[in-house]
């Protein structure tokens, strides 16, 4: 793992990206799911931890707003929804956790149609499978999984369309939204030389750095805190918008508070307000909030899919700049 090793991990998201909406145009993953269902499923059940975990929590959101039963767990979770013919199982192997997820496929394995995404064939996980579905992220040396999170999270995103859920961007075309977000990641990624020391000096803090982001995109604080952790090795933390100010907000009263706003909460003017009445700063991340140290901007950032596919690049771009500067 290295700071080399992201940087060129990311350079090539947008690629990848393109790739997996062309695969997507041509070839549907989950085809043969009619087959194994013989009904909505009565629950559907998302497994992983860590990076897997934060998708599939966003993708069970966007299924219950449809009405369906689904679950987003930790699979190292004792107890969950019981295995039988009615229980949709959805296993998503990213970035490790593989023995946790085979321990919780062994309950439901020959008793539940399973699902699983993956990018490794060789992994234990696979035997599990009625349906394999690759991530098609490619190999990714860092060991840090940015492009399979969300490769998983579009993956995620497309099977619950085909049971049903709504899309909440402005298209329910999962491989153009894959399109338009590559080239926001592109556009990132090529400015990155302008904003990103500008962003990094805003956010220099002895106490860390948090994410926020509203609920439907959760993720990608989750996403960006934990490439801090696992690559520069940098405390990091995330936080949901509104919950910030009856949680984290007394964190805020007593540290130096630096944090990154991916915006589009309605609750957005009145953290910002809060946060700098105690002295804080942050950066906004895809629209305008008064008080912002920094506003980053990128094209299609008003579209809930795109933002949810292209922001987590700005945590993960900072935790490869706070890498190199680790090494200087």
């Amino acid at each position: 793992m290295s700071a080399e090793l992201l940087t060129a991990d990311l350079e090539g998201k947008p690629d990848a990206m393109n790739a997996l909406a062309n695969q997507l145009a041509r070839r549907d993953p989950y085809a043969a799911l009619p087959s194994l269902l013989d009904d909505e499923p009565a629950g559907i059940l998302l497994l992983g931890l860590g990076t897997s975990r934060y998708a599939c929590e966003v993708a069970a959101s966007r299924m219950r707003r449809a009405g369906l039963g689904a679950t987003a767990e930790y699979s190292s979770a004792a107890h969950t929804l019981p295995p039988g013919p009615d229980t949709l199982v959805v296993a998503v192997s990213v970035g490790g956790g593989v023995r946790e997820l085979c321990t919780a496929l062994d309950r439901y394995v020959e008793r539940s149609a399973i699902i699983v995404l993956t990018d490794d064939p060789d992994s234990p996980v696979v035997r599990y499978a009625d349906i394999l579905v690759p991530l098609l992220a490619g190999e990714e040396k860092s060991g840090l999984a940015c492009r399979g999170h969300l490769h998983a999270l579009a993956l995620l995103l497309l099977l619950g369309q085909q049971l049903g859920a709504p899309t909440a961007g402005a298209t329910s075309d999962v491989s153009l939204s894959l399109r338009r977000a590559a080239n926001a990641a592109s556009g990132l990624l090529e400015r990155a030389p302008h904003w990103l020391p500008s962003a990094a000096e805003a956010l220099r803090s002895r106490d860390g750095v948090h994410f926020v982001a509203p609920v439907e995109r959760l993720c990608s604080a989750q996403q960006s805190a934990l490439a801090l952790r696992r690559g520069p090795v940098l405390p990091a933390y995330s936080a949901e918008s509104g919950e910030w100010s009856h949680t984290d907000r007394y964190l805020a009263a007593v540290t130096d508070y630096r944090g990154v706003l991916f915006a589009g909460s309605h609750y957005d003017a009145r953290l910002t307000e809060q946060l700098l009445e105690l002295r804080g700063a942050f950066v906004c991340v895809g629209g305008e909030v008064d008080g912002a140290a920094l506003t980053l901007r990128y094209p299609g950032d008003t579209d809930a899919d795109v933002r949810l596919l292209t922001e987590p690049i700005v945590g993960e771009l900072l935790a490869a700049h706070w890498w190199y500067g680790r090494k200087a």
